[in-house]
């Protein structure tokens, strides 16, 4: 069956995530307490069709671009950083599981604001049997696994003709066991937990070899040409990333505004923090910074979304930036929030000063091993001097 749905615009869709703000900032604290996002959250997020921004929309979808995605995911950020990641990743998989063949996508998308959670690390092995693949590995880092309905899980696929190769798998949740470890410094609200797969039976048509779902090479005809799904994996999932972490930067400069007055420099002359030239110098860096952000992030999402739309090839260099635009924003962002967090006096150390959990999710961002300003930098250059990429990730 084909679904229709009116499909609403890029300001309908940040305007929705704009009016959740008061919500999910209400629940930020609950999310690290409880490290998971709260059901209520979750239920805004689909209520305002966040979880249909990345499904097809022969299956009631959106097909938002990636300029939506990081305005959407911006807004979102403001309010909770956890809250914003969860979507973002949701997104990803999304995208993955679309490459899938056309059965695969009508069992998938069946379910309503369906989330797909899922990992490109291939911690798994998929031993090849008559009819499927027999999995059995663990997975980290899994954002969103708590309230997700399938993962798309990577494995390296064993036995049958050819050479071992990292395969992609769509897995309903209830077929994998949940390890609930996730006990971190940041971004303790998305419920990153692990997972377990054991002695379990995966058809073939659920399997898909890695490198066709990084090319973005779909294999069904119901996205085959559509432009939010004729780009590679790693610049999608670039630009599909970074809002969260402009959102961060906004929630620090909303969050020091609105403490500014009345606050003195203790031990200093100033009455008025907002009177010191410091604070001024501090605050227009800082702010400076949030805008080079968006900038990169905007040159990100306007390289993948005109591609897409041109249905054109990438060159090596134009994905090597993708990855550059990414390291650049989550470097960008951490400084400004940096600036905020060590303007915001010794008061802001107490957990219920929102800085410091802004601060604390920002650095684990910057941590994160596709997105980590280094490594990304470190690609980007190596590319520009003409060398051959190290990775498959690009």
């Amino acid at each position: 069956m084909v679904l229709t749905t009116e499909v609403p615009t890029r300001d309908q869709l940040v305007q929705r995530a704009s009016e959740l703000v008061p919500l999910l900032r209400g629940h930020a604290a609950w999310n690290e307490d409880n490290r998971r996002v709260h059901e209520e959250s979750i239920q805004a997020l689909a209520d305002a069709g966040v979880f249909k921004m990345r499904v097809p929309v022969r299956y009631g979808g959106y097909e938002s671009d990636t300029r939506t995605l990081i305005d959407v995911a911006t807004e979102l950020g403001r309010a909770d950083g956890s809250t914003s990641w969860v979507a973002s990743v949701y997104w990803i998989p999304t995208w993955m599981a679309s490459m899938f063949p056309e059965p695969v996508l009508d069992e998938v998308f069946s379910t309503p604001d369906v989330r797909i959670c899922g990992t490109l690390s291939p911690t798994g092995m998929a031993a090849k049997v008559d009819g499927g693949v027999i999995v059995n590995g663990k997975w980290g880092f899994i954002s969103g696994a708590l309230h997700a309905h399938y993962q798309v899980i990577v494995a390296i696929q064993i036995g049958g003709e050819g050479e071992p190769m990292p395969v992609a798998i769509v897995v309903p949740m209830s077929d994998l066991t949940i390890v609930d470890d996730w006990h971190t410094s940041g971004l303790k609200g998305t419920g990153s937990v692990t997972t377990i797969a054991q002695d379990l039976f995966i058809p073939d048509a659920r399997v898909l070899p890695l490198p066709l779902v990084l090319q973005g090479q779909a294999a069904s005809p119901a996205v085959q040409g559509r432009p939010i799904y004729s780009s590679p994996l790693l610049p999608v999932a670039s630009a599909s990333s970074v809002g969260t972490l402009i959102g961060l930067a906004k929630a620090a400069k909303d969050t020091f505004l609105e403490r500014l007055p009345g606050r003195k420099i203790t031990y200093t002359g100033y009455d008025s923090q907002a009177e010191a030239p410091l604070t001024h110098l501090q605050v227009a860096e800082a702010v400076n910074k949030i805008d080079q952000a968006e900038f990169h992030a905007h040159r990100l999402s306007g390289l993948v979304d005109s591609k897409g739309a041109q249905g054109a090839e990438w060159t090596i260099e134009e994905r090597a930036r993708a990855r550059g635009d990414m390291g650049a924003v989550v470097k960008l962002a951490k400084e400004a929030v940096d600036i905020f967090a060590s303007a915001s006096g010794g008061s802001s150390i107490y957990s219920i000063v929102p800085i410091q959990r802004i601060a604390r999710d920002t650095h684990a961002a910057n941590l994160h091993a596709l997105m980590h300003p280094n490594t990304n930098a470190e690609l980007y250059g190596r590319i520009l001097c003409g060398l051959e990429p190290n990775t498959l990730y690009i």
